[in-house]
């Protein structure tokens, strides 16, 4: 008689808590709103972090932080043990790492590349084929938890790529974020991103019309958030977007711009495996005329201003 067969195993993500302390010579890519912040919080880890962006006056807070700024990415890279990036689209992460000062080009074999720029899938997945291919690892690790994430050290980082590469940049993952997860090989984090980016803009954009809805019948705006923030309809973007929008204060910590872009991933990419998202292709759709009617360079709470528009109701 023959022995029943193994049972089969579901791969449960590696997660890990983050105290990893191993220090080392980080280059930091992309000095912008998320990573100057992240870039500072690496230096207070106790790594020594090298910086380089494109504007030279955005590596101040680094400086001033104990880090050193770079005058090209050649010089960043140069004996680092791990390369970040954080720049806005796939354009430039393939710029960075391929063009004639990039990282491929001047990093030292075995050097560990953390991607966490937002960018297509299929786009890391082939960059990570030639840094394999030129002895160094990449790993995707796209971030959610905005700039106050960025600056409190509590960014959530989904991670595609090797598992013995996300153990070993464990440190670096403790220093910029609090919920660490991996989730699958080169190219998943920036597929759970995506999905990230599609829940987020629905969330904003329902917030923004219960907030215009509200205002319509001269409710007090501030006690129905506080209440709606206790019940099924509390979220994350509700404690984070709502006090912007009834302040009408739309100071970028994610931009309209950047947002258009993620769902334009998500919609590019939703067509190829043959998804449906009816609800966020309408959200998309409403972020790209929010560009178009020139808020592209505000927080995407500013959605709030293209619910008022097609309401007719205070328009400044």
């Amino acid at each position: 008689m023959q022995a029943p067969p193994e049972p089969t195993r579901t791969r449960q993500p590696i997660t890990y808590s983050p105290r990893d302390t191993r220090v080392s010579t980080i280059a930091f890519i992309g000095l912008g709103i998320m990573g100057s912040p992240m870039a500072v919080n690496l230096v207070r880890a106790g790594h020594r972090v090298v910086g380089y962006n494109r504007t030279p006056d955005r590596a101040k807070d680094l400086v001033a932080a104990g880090g050193v700024a770079a005058e090209s990415i050649a010089d960043a890279v140069a004996g680092a043990d791990v390369v970040a990036i954080m720049v806005p689209d796939s354009p430039d992460v393939q710029a960075v790492l391929t063009g004639e000062d990039g990282v491929f080009g001047h990093a030292e074999p075995g050097t560990l590349i953390v991607d966490f720029s937002s960018i297509r899938p299929d786009v890391t997945v082939r960059l990570a084929e030639q840094a394999h291919g030129q002895g160094l690892r990449l790993l995707d690790a796209p971030v959610s938890g905005g700039e106050p994430g960025a600056v409190n050290g509590t960014l959530s980082i989904m991670v595609g790529g090797a598992a013995e590469d996300f153990d070993a940049a464990a440190a670096v993952f403790a220093a910029v974020g609090k919920t660490i997860v991996h989730v699958g090989p080169s190219g998943s984090g920036q597929t759970v991103k995506a999905a990230n980016q599609l829940i987020v803009a629905g969330n904003i954009e329902l917030l923004a019309e219960a907030i215009v809805f509200l205002e319509a019948y001269g409710v007090d705006t501030a006690a129905a958030v506080r209440v709606l923030g206790g019940g099924l309809a509390g979220s994350a973007v509700l404690d984070q977007k709502a006090q912007k929008m009834l302040d009408r204060s739309f100071a970028p910590g994610f931009r309209i711009a950047l947002h258009h872009k993620d769902l334009g991933i998500v919609t590019a990419a939703a067509r190829e495996a043959g998804v449906v998202t009816p609800l966020g292709g309408l959200v998309a759709q409403l972020m790209a005329s929010a560009r178009a009617n020139g808020d592209g360079g505000l927080d995407h709470s500013g959605l709030l201003k293209g619910v008022e528009r097609l309401s007719g109701r205070n328009l400044n």
